[in-house]
């Protein structure tokens, strides 16, 4: 461990070793008869005791002798002492045998929780030599191996259950630092202070209520570490650990919805009309009768809600709207937010729109995983009108019978002139006061600016260039934050750098050159312009008139700034390198999508097209889907096997026609939600007649399969 080498067993040892094998054996025998009986005595406690000398790492032996606690606690009148010192001892002496057995470890915490427990009416001065007795054989484990992770978990459990403070523990890493240069080193000293900073900064505890004194001199230190040991990566990853610091925000808020701030929406349960004085008007089909408002915030939140979230209208006066977290995972956090209003009712004698004003954070209950609430008031509006003559159309109508070809033909620019709202991108931002904070945003691009001249002298090594990219990304942010004027190219230079000097991580690379892209195409209305098109069938309507975007054939790995597009409906991602489209879950509006000739190994990997309610056209032609006999994917991303979705199905389900779900279940999780009229398969391994079957009687929607009609 640690570049310390191992020597070679001698015969001698090997001899010894078998003879150990052989005892504990033995004792192993007895130690499961006892369990099984549930023979608690003194002489079958000594026998366990024997056995974990000898082998801490048998879990089985630990979990024996909790039952043996929890037995002798359950006599009247126990006597604590007696109970718990034998098993904190007994743990010393299974440590000197491997310091970093797991079982013994978990067994001294629960140890020490009960004990702690038992005594709380006891004076503290008592509870305190437990304490000290505690530091004590931590301080001789560090020092026998001052990275032995599980000696600095436990030092954050014991500090936390006797309330020791998070300062006394902070200055005990500052003497680690300044007694032994090799600690620079140390992953696990790193970790511990990066806990109990954050720990102290949250808490704004006495001398950590300037974030930015606090960062500086953390910056300070661990740049002269780096300085000291280049090769090293802990104080690198250390480094990172403040960036995120730095950048992010405490509190969250919101960052962009859909309807945007200020716009106009023109609703509609049909794909035509022939109302186009009204083009003013953003468009919105929905055979439902309802239309989504969607909230995106910075980080993952919970507690939205129609108590956190008020909506005030003429119409929408029920304000008892169920809000849905936009993630495949069992989570109650979610980055995106989503409920569905019903249209208003038509007016007969007025085309007056309806005002919608929305205010977030009303009263207190959103809250991030960090546990930092949402402090700002934040207010936004819009105005929807149902289309004219909506009221009076019978059947309502569906995707027309058209096939969408994915072909450049059909795809026509924008015209950079045209001012028409339905035509180019709205770039309104929320009207959000204070939220920025503009002194606070200044300071944290300083810090930044001085990390980014200060790698700007590291660049011979990988990890240099790495972190010299990470803190221009950062600057980005902060930029955009004030000034809206960023730099990407700078950063997109040093991530093909390192794609071709480390070929080993070049994934890694392509996934963050992706994500640095697609924030420069959406960073402003020019740039994200040139690729917004019209597809040609529906150019002229003002309703079903696609906002589509095409983000086609540029390499791209990895999804991201998914916050800037809620208001697409067609999206083209073709002819890339994806594996995954996590994020693009928050697209409610998403009408088509082309997903054809990319990466997908696995339905696993498209499980965000189940929350696409939208969604009617899908391409998903010529990928890897079925090609490899073990879909890795469905352990990188949410699925049934990873314990991560929500799912309820039947795997013995037969569907009409007598094709079993049970032989292409992941894709039956995936199809069986949405209504989609136009699907492409054709080019992957799975897609066999059988397939095909498979998927008509699953979609019974579906009008076109492979661009065959199919009714």
């Amino acid at each position: 461990m640690h570049g310390r080498p191992r020597k070679a067993p001698t015969r001698e040892d090997e001899a010894a070793s078998a003879a150990k094998g052989k005892n504990l054996g033995f004792l192993q025998s007895q130690l499961l008869y006892n369990h099984h009986k549930n023979i608690y005595n003194e002489e079958a406690l000594d026998l366990s005791a024997k056995t974990l000398q000898i082998n801490p790492d048998l879990y089985t032996a630990w979990n024996y002798r909790k039952l043996a606690v929890q037995h002798k606690l359950a006599a009247s009148h126990p006597d604590f002492n007696s109970i718990f010192d034998p098993e904190l001892r007994l743990v010393e002496s299974a440590l000197r045998t491997n310091p970093k057995a797991y079982g013994a470890w978990y067994h001294r915490e629960w140890v020490l929780r009960r004990l702690s427990k038992a005594h709380s009416s006891s004076s503290s001065s008592y509870l305190n030599d437990y304490l000290d007795h505690e530091l004590q054989l931590l301080e001789t484990l560090l020092k026998h191996d001052s990275r032995n992770f599980h000696a600095w978990n436990h030092r954050r459990f014991v500090a936390a259950l006797f309330n020791t403070s998070d300062q006394e523990e902070l200055k005990f890493t500052n003497e680690m630092i300044q007694d032994k240069q090799d600690n620079l080193s140390n992953y696990s000293m790193w970790h511990h202070r990066r806990v109990l900073l954050s720990g102290l900064l949250k808490k704004k505890a006495q001398g950590f209520s300037s974030k930015e004194k606090v960062l500086r001199d953390e910056y300070e230190l661990v740049d002269g570490a780096i300085v000291a040991g280049t090769e090293d990566q802990s104080g690198w990853f250390y480094n990172l650990s403040l960036l995120e610091q730095t950048v992010n925000m405490d509190a969250p808020f919101l960052v962009s919805s859909w309807p945007s701030h200020g716009s106009h929406v023109l609703l509609s349960r049909n794909r035509c009309s022939d109302d186009c004085s009204l083009s003013q008007f953003d468009s919105f089909h929905s055979s439902s009768g309802t239309f989504p408002l969607i909230l995106y915030f910075t980080e993952d939140v919970q507690g939205v809600n129609s108590s956190t979230i008020t909506i005030e209208s003429s119409f929408c006066t029920k304000n008892n709207l169920h809000w849905t977290p936009l993630m495949q995972n069992r989570s109650q956090f979610s980055q995106a937010w989503v409920t569905h209003i019903i249209f208003p009712g038509a007016r007969p004698h007025s085309s007056e729109p309806y005002l919608l004003e929305i205010s977030v954070g009303q009263s207190q209950g959103i809250i991030s995983q960090n546990g930092f609430p949402y402090s700002h008031l934040t207010q936004f509006n819009f105005k929807v009108r149902l289309c004219l003559g909506e009221t009076e159309r019978g059947e309502v109508e569906d995707l027309d019978g058209d096939i969408i070809l994915w072909k450049d033909e059909n795809f026509h620019a924008l015209q950079t002139e045209s001012q028409e709202p339905h035509e180019a991108v709205s770039f309104d931002q929320l009207i959000i006061n204070d939220v920025h904070e503009p002194n606070t945003s200044n300071w944290r691009a300083a810090i930044v600016s001085n990390e980014i001249d200060f790698f700007q002298t590291l660049l011979f090594c990988k990890i240099g260039i790495l972190t010299l990219a990470r803190l221009l990304t950062a600057k980005n942010v902060l930029l955009s934050r004030c000034t809206n004027k960023t730099v990407h190219s700078k950063v997109l230079e040093l991530y093909k750098d390192l794609i071709k000097l480390d070929p080993l991580h070049s994934q890694y690379y392509k996934d963050q050159h992706s994500l640095v892209f697609l924030q420069e195409v959406t960073s402003n209305r020019e740039s994200l312009q040139r690729h917004c098109c019209s597809y040609k069938n529906f150019a002229s309507a003002s309703i079903g008139n696609y906002k589509c975007v095409r983000l086609n054939n540029i390499s791209l790995s990895r999804m991201g700034s998914v916050e800037k597009l809620l208001w697409v409906s067609m999206l083209d991602l073709s002819h890339n390198e994806l594996c995954s489209i996590e994020g693009l879950e928050a697209m409610q509006l998403l009408s088509c999508l082309n997903l054809s000739v990319n990466k997908f190994s696995g339905f696993s990997a498209l499980g965000p097209l189940r929350l696409l309610k939208s969604l009617e056209v899908l391409n998903i032609s010529y990928n890897e889907i079925g090609l490899h006999t073990t879909d890795t994917t469905r352990y990188l991303c949410s699925s049934p096997l990873s314990h991560t979705e929500e799912t309820s199905w039947n795997c013995d389900e037969i569907m009409p026609g007598g094709v079993s779900v049970m032989n292409y279940w992941e894709a039956f999780l995936i199809f069986k939600s949405l209504r989609l009229t136009q699907l492409d398969i054709a080019g992957n391994a799975i897609a066999g007649e059988n397939f095909k079957s498979f998927l008509v009687k699953v979609v019974p929607s579906l009008q076109w399969l492979d661009g065959d009609k199919l009714r």
